[in-house]
């Protein structure tokens, strides 16, 4: 049996359609372990998952907080492999099941795994479609498992994250807590990521993005190496990445000029937050949860 941990907050516009897709290819011998925990919600998010069946458990907890809600998720989930996915992304139950698949082999060494990214940008802002086309290029992005709305772990990999402190970039540290050896991207699973549609909505991910980023190198620097960390401790783009991305494709120059404006323009608007050790306030991205 697979578990998989959902934690919605105010996800009512967008729940129906991830629970739609992990329940449309059920087969009926199929015990999958849905669990949607909503956190301090204010909305419908509940009575929408509740309408799915008996298929999906709904936990209410009445904090807005991810990780509790995914302490909660835990708490209530009966079965390795552990799949925690994002209420506002859509991912299939066979590609839950292909994302399970290296596992179950403990042979493998496979702790950890993500499925690939499919990011619709046609509703988007020319600008913003410029970002992501530099953006899903690179290295870090393309390895990480981290942006994709989706992690699944084996039991052993859930002890790796659950000594993990609450980060707001759970997803980023969940990936550079495995080596990359341990850690795989399923290129046979694919995830939908609705994107920000406008450039403020952009720049908002953005610096949220550059806080949280921050958040994780001080706890990886914090933290006292042991033979069970990663080498790795934060998965910034650097100006070499760039360089070799325009070496292979010199057309994407514009689109390089606008990714470096949109990081410019989040690490400045970063830097309050950061000086601030406020890691607790979330710029939330509403454009990417209208129905498109």
């Amino acid at each position: 049996m697979t578990s998989i941990v959902i934690p919605a907050h105010n996800e009512a516009p967008v729940i129906g359609r991830l629970l739609d897709a992990l329940l449309a290819d059920c087969d009926p011998a199929d015990d999958t372990d849905i669990l949607v925990v909503c956190n301090g919600c204010t909305d419908s998010t509940a009575k929408v998952a509740s309408e799915r069946g008996p298929r999906v458990r709904v936990v209410e907890i009445p904090v807005p907080s991810k990780h509790a809600a995914l302490r909660a998720g835990d708490d209530q989930a009966r079965s390795f492999p552990r799949v925690y996915v994002d209420a506002d992304v859509v991912i299939t139950g066979a590609d839950v099941r292909a994302l399970t698949e290296p596992l179950r082999d403990e042979a493998s060494g496979i702790l950890a795994t993500a499925p690939e990214r499919r990011i619709p940008l046609a509703s988007c802002a020319w600008r913003v479609r410029a970002y992501y086309q530099v953006w899903q290029r690179l290295p870090a992005v393309r390895e990480g498992l981290f942006g994709r709305g989706v992690i699944a772990v084996s039991k052993t990999g859930h002890a790796r994250l659950a000594a993990l402190p609450p980060l707001m970039a759970d997803d980023l540290a969940a990936s550079l807590a495995f080596t990359p050896g341990e850690r795989r991207v399923v290129d046979t699973a694919q995830v939908v990521i609705q994107p920000p549609r406008t450039w403020p909505d952009l720049i908002r991910r953005r610096i949220r993005a550059a806080v949280s980023t921050a958040q994780v190198e001080q706890n990886q620097a914090e933290r006292i190496p042991d033979s069970g960390e990663a080498a790795e401790t934060s998965a910034r783009t650097s100006t070499a990445d760039l360089k070799a991305m325009l070496r292979r494709e010199p057309k994407l120059l514009p689109n390089v000029v606008v990714f470096l404006a949109a990081a410019v323009t989040a690490r400045r608007g970063a830097r309050k937050a950061i000086r601030a050790q406020d890691f607790g306030t979330w710029l939330r991205d509403e454009s990417s949860r209208q129905q498109h």
